[in-house]
């Protein structure tokens, strides 16, 4: 295979639909989204990752979420955390594995880099930027709504 296939495989599938979306079809063959459910927004849901003592500034920690489907990478960023999907838009290597250099963190597959903060793409070949959680701390722990 190509690269640009690869790269374009590997983007299509990093994009996801949110959650209570489903496709259907209609006439001429093509797609909506509707949302399943009632017309009600669901209340976020906070959810408690760790003990914020347990990730030392300038490290990370990875937590996974069975229940919501979710594989999270925490950094401690000179005493602030920011959490962002573990798993690299580019390939299969974990954030929380990789080289924290500040504010950016170098994938440990294929070396590409984000901004920790943003999720922004720092450096190829990652073209895709990384979800990304605002995180509190709250009663000593780091917290997310999802």
């Amino acid at each position: 295979m190509t690269r640009w296939f690869l790269i374009l495989r590997s983007m299509t599938q990093t994009l996801a639909k949110p959650p209570g979306f489903q496709t259907s079809r209609y006439a001429g063959g093509r797609r909506a989204s509707t949302k399943s459910g009632s017309h009600a927004s669901a209340m976020p849901a906070k959810i408690e990752l760790c003990n914020a003592g347990d990730i030392a500034a300038g490290t990370a920690l990875k937590v996974e979420l069975e229940k919501q489907g979710l594989t999270l990478a925490i950094f401690n960023v000179d005493g602030e955390f920011y959490v962002l999907d573990d798993m690299c838009t580019h390939g299969p290597g974990s954030l929380s594995e990789g080289f924290i250099d500040g504010d950016v963190v170098e994938c440990n597959f294929h070396n590409g880099q984000f901004n920790i903060r943003t999720g922004e793409v720092v450096l190829p070949p990652c073209m895709v930027p990384v979800k990304t959680y605002p995180a509190t701390v709250e009663n000593g722990k780091v917290v997310i709504e999802v």
